[in-house]
């Protein structure tokens, strides 16, 4: 058999409202059982000591708190609906969710994919109340209260394609249910399966029952092999496991909490009676699954048995277990039953088991089984093999093997073989990372930011990158979203800020962006240097690392230094140009090819002079080494010319500057940054004279610290030369629009041959023209620098870049820590776009790691007690109403829309005050096909006017409540009227 890895795990068991809450209730050997509840029933009506004939033994079981508690609007289920699900279904939903959270998986990414669900459940008491109210039965209690729409459920509103079905074979469903995912995944029918159980305790009928059969233990505990067993507890149990195959969930990096090598089921034929266990179909049973696990039965180290406490039950199952494992020697097989301490919670009984499994090989260790006083001897558990598990008992770690077994009522048997998950790596070390954190509403993320708040100040810094990483993957995908990036107190603070209203900016609403984000790129020119410049993001980030490495390795044959050294060192050498240069050009390559291996889509390129050349090598118009080579030759002869000349910074417009130097022939203008931004470059004594008439006029001028004059005519000595050594130049064409500084347009690439970087030694730079031409031509949702300070972003906001995009910042200058581009991913987050975080975090994303799962509303609350709403879903006959002449049109009256507002809010169930024009019937207010079937049934019979409107001709016309508003409206303004309205003949309903 193929090793199937358990991946997620969520539940609710009595007592413990998650898994660790579980594993914390077994450890303490905690039982669980209280009198019924009076939500459930009145016990007073139905127990009798005696269990005389209609009534129940026993005042006591075992149940979950606030099983009526459901977060709808999570779901966009409406309130009509969610009063009419039976809270299995509801709860289900829930701990699905949260199972597929824990292992791991943003639930909203697998939507249209073939993930099966399978469901094990054996009683649904909610439905039976429903089904046989017939007065009061309508649609969305008929598809509210079956079983079999709980596997249906949570396909539909996960939008999952896979196979879905719920199975009862009673007690063994559960784990019946756990085993058919193995098989679908094992066939390959699915990559990921959720197999789930379910069990609530909402009228005494099986209390009843078993009361009658001689099952029930009067003190409402199963005892499991104990000797004071009695019969059953009953108990209430929901659960969810998540399911992939070992090698793919090892290849996903997906945390694992155990592996199941085997599972089987069988059925006992026809033995004593059919509510009688058979010891042969069990030891059948056990035997299949320990040679499909290739396993001797003296290598298992525990069994978790059905062990339901009653005494026929458990000798026989002891006998069977005997058959398997009396000849072990002195090394018994430790034995358990998770029933002592939750009860025997039925259909969700095997998952119970399955789950404690799980966890005590997750754990290495199994915890005690609450027997009672003492062990049955009657039982002969020593001559078995077995021993009973009455203390903690330390499983080897990484190398144990359980069983699970659980048998049904009637005769469905199901046995699982388990072992420890692989042995995973420990997570690379980062003490920084981006948190995310997303919800729906602005509630619902304050809460779950409280929850990851907690949790974080438990993680180590060894782990804390890789457990911001997993928030990244998984809690990312709802509408409003909150990232963040630093260390943990950093972080800390920041969820601290945010919950107290100090830091509102730190979460954003807007919609998941479906494309990647846009981004122009801005390639630093000289000038940008520093020594040191980008080494804590050097250290730091080894895929920046990766590509400076590249790209230095690439300069270092046409340089006379090694060019990261004089970079990283204090060598003054990074002033002179031949090496400045090659720096700078490093610096804006390394960058770039970061930002772009993390999937952002380049909206431009824009190159700053000696920028230009790493914005066209990143647009693919040179292959690196040749780019390396120009760079290197361009440094070499700019540094070739003695040093001299000047050049200023003046807030002039292009046209005076110009005025300016007409009559000074050995200065120019050497680029023009803005609309008033302009730098003069030439000899000093003409460059100090533009000066003195810049200040005389009244305007600023600033000196640059520069070696050598710029773009003037005092660089026309190496021109020729550059021409002539670069013939072998071959450009080809850019992969991205990329914008040039000498001609102030868009480029194709090919044209930047040897004249035209021979031109641009002299000519001014155009970096104004190039950027508002970039953003006429389409914009980009972000703009970033890729240099070693932001020069560029405030020049390019001054050039007048539309409003909506926002400058990013990947290098702060020498006061850099480095987080640049940790920030770079907090802000695109934000913003609902999903980038590739792993280059930008530094590296091949680690094993996912376990993060707090979604935490659900509790406020809503459903239940018999008029919480089920009176609802007629389709119930009345198609009206026949006659389509009145236009002059006897009745007007909609002026409170049109109030009245529209309070029909939507009756039918779904919603406060009116919840309801706007923007809401969406489906995706947020829950309005499915019955909802929306029943709604144009309320409009027609409020509005005899609109007796002929079929769903056909409303349905694809409205989105939101605004559209319904206005449908109305039209129609009743004649926009809706037809020739074949006025036929005085019955409405044709369409709806089957």
């Amino acid at each position: 058999m193929i090793p199937i890895a358990v991946v997620g795990i969520d539940c609710r068991f009595p007592g413990a409202p998650d898994k660790d809450a579980f594993w914390r209730l077994l450890m303490d050997g905690v039982v669980t059982d209280t009198e019924v509840p009076s939500q459930r029933w009145d016990i007073d009506a139905f127990y009798h000591p005696d269990g005389v004939t209609g009534s129940m033994n026993t005042r006591r079981a075992h149940f979950i708190d606030d099983v009526d508690a459901f977060d709808n609007d999570f779901f966009s289920i409406a309130p009509v609906e969610a009063a009419a699900l039976d809270p299995q279904q509801r709860l289900l939903l829930q701990a699905s969710w949260r199972a597929l959270e824990d292992a791991g998986i943003d639930p909203r990414s697998l939507a249209g994919t073939p993930v099966g669900v399978f469901v094990g459940m054996m009683s649904s008491e909610w439905g039976y109340r429903q089904i046989f109210d017939f007065k009061r039965l309508t649609a969305v209690r008929g598809t509210g209260g079956g079983y079999f729409m709980t596997a249906n459920r949570i396909s539909y509103h996960l939008n999952l394609t896979g196979p879905s079905m719920a199975i009862d074979t009673a007690c063994s469903s559960s784990l019946v249910a756990v085993h058919q995912g193995c098989v679908a995944l094992g066939s390959g029918e699915t990559d990921t399966v959720i197999a789930a159980g379910a069990n609530l305790l909402l009228t005494p009928g099986l209390s009843i029952f078993y009361t009658q059969a001689g099952l029930s233990a009067p003190d409402g505990r199963c005892k499991p092999f104990g000797k004071g067993a009695d019969g059953i507890g009953r108990g209430e149990g929901v659960a969810a496991v998540v399911l992939r195959r070992l090698d793919d969930a090892v290849a996903d990096g997906q945390p694992i909490y155990a592996v199941v090598k085997s599972s089987v089921a069988n059925h006992d034929g026809r033995s004593n009676g059919i509510t009688a266990p058979n010891r042969r179909s069990q030891v059948s049973l056990m035997r299949r699954a320990l040679d499909l696990a290739e396993l001797e039965a003296g290598q298992i180290h525990f069994v978790e048995a059905h062990g339901t406490g009653t005494v026929l039950g458990d000798m026989i199952e002891a006998n069977a277990l005997g058959d398997i494992h009396k000849t072990r020697g002195s090394e018994p097989c430790l034995l358990g039953s998770v029933k002592g301490n939750v009860g025997h919670t039925e259909g969700s009984a095997g998952i119970a088991s399955f789950i404690k499994a799980c966890l005590a090989l997750h754990h290495s260790t199994l915890p005690p089984t609450v027997f009672g006083d003492s062990a049955n001897s009657r039982l002969r558990l020593d001559a078995h093999g077995l021993r009973l598990a009455d203390g903690p008992a330390e499983l080897p770690a990484g190398g144990a093997l359980g069983a699970v077994s659980s048998f049904g009522l009637g005769g469905s048997n199901a046995h699982a073989v388990l072992e420890s998950a692989p042995a995973a790596a420990a997570p690379r070390s980062g003490a920084t990372g981006v948190l995310t954190v997303s919800a729906p509403s602005e509630q619902a993320l304050r809460r779950n930011v409280a929850s990851i708040a907690t949790a974080l100040q438990a993680v180590d810094d060894q782990r804390l990158a890789s457990w911001c990483r997993t928030t990244n993957v998984v809690k990312r995908s709802h509408g409003i979203r909150l990232a963040l990036k630093g260390n943990r107190d950093t972080l800390l603070k920041g969820l601290r800020e945010y919950l107290t209203g100090a830091r509102a900016d730190l979460a954003s609403s807007v919609p998941i962006r479906k494309v990647p984000g846009s981004m122009g790129l801005l390639c630093s020119g000289q000038g940008t240097q520093y020594p040191g410049m980008t080494r804590p993001l050097y250290d730091g980030n080894p895929v920046y690392r990766e590509h400076l490495d590249a790209v230095t390795a690439a300069l270092d044959p046409h340089l006379s230094s090694d060019i990261r050294s004089v970079m990283f060192g204090d060598d003054p050498g990074l002033d002179h140009t031949s090496l400045a240069q090659p720096a700078l050009f490093a610096v804006s390559y390394a960058l770039g090819k970061t930002l772009l291996q993390s999937g952002i889509r380049p909206a431009f390129g824009i190159g700053h002079s000696i920028g230009e050349l790493a914005a066209s090598c990143l647009a693919g118009v040179f292959p690196l080494d040749d780019a390396a080579r120009l760079i290197a030759m361009r440094g070499r002869l700019f540094g070739s010319l003695p040093p001299g000349g000047a050049m200023i910074a003046v807030d002039l417009g292009a046209e005076q500057a110009e005025a300016l130097v007409a009559d000074k022939p050995e200065c120019a203008i050497a680029a023009v940054n803005g609309p008033r931004s302009v730098v003069i470059s030439g000899a000093a004594d003409a460059v100090a004279r533009a000066h003195t008439a810049v200040c005389e006029q009244g305007g600023k001028a600033v000196y640059l610290r520069v070696s050598h004059a710029f773009h003037s005519p005092l660089m026309e000595p190496i021109v020729a030369e550059f021409r002539r050594e670069l013939s072998w130049l071959a450009p080809g064409p850019a992969e991205f629009p990329l914008f040039s500084t000498v001609l102030g347009r868009e480029v194709a690439g090919t044209e930047l041959d040897s004249d035209y970087w021979a031109n641009q030694i002299c000519s001014p730079v155009r970096f104004f023209d190039a950027i508002q031409a970039a953003g006429t031509s389409g914009g980009a949702d972000y703009v970033a620098e890729a240099g070693p300070r932001s020069t560029l972003l405030a020049l390019a906001t001054q050039c007048g870049l539309p409003s909506k995009t926002r400058s990013l910042p990947l290098c702060g200058g020498p006061d850099s820590d480095g987080s640049e581009l940790l920030a770079v991913a907090a802000s695109m987050l934000r913003d609902g776009y999903s980038p590739d975080l792993s280059p930008l975090c530094g590296g091949p994303a680690d094993r996912l790691q376990r993060i707090p799962p979604y935490v659900f509303d509790t406020s809503s609350r459903f239940w018999f007690d008029g919480g089920v709403a009176d609802v007629e879903l389709i119930a009345a006959p198609a009206m026949a109403v006659p389509v009145a002449e236009p002059e006897q049109r009745a007007q909609v009256p002026a409170s049109r829309e109030d009245e529209l507002l309070a029909m939507i809010a009756d039918v779904g169930g919603y406060p009116v005050a919840q309801l706007g024009r923007s809401s969406r019937l489906a995706e947020d207010l829950g309005y499915d096909s019955l909802l929306q079937l029943r709604l144009i049934h309320r409009l027609r019979a409020e509005y005899p006017q609109l007796a002929r409107v079929t769903a056909a001709e409303v349905l694809p016309r409205i989105r939101n409540v605004g559209d319904l508003v206005d449908f109305v409206g039209q129609w009743f303004e004649g926009a809706g009227l037809r020739p074949d309205d006025r036929r005085d003949e019955p409405a044709q309903e369409l709806i089957p």
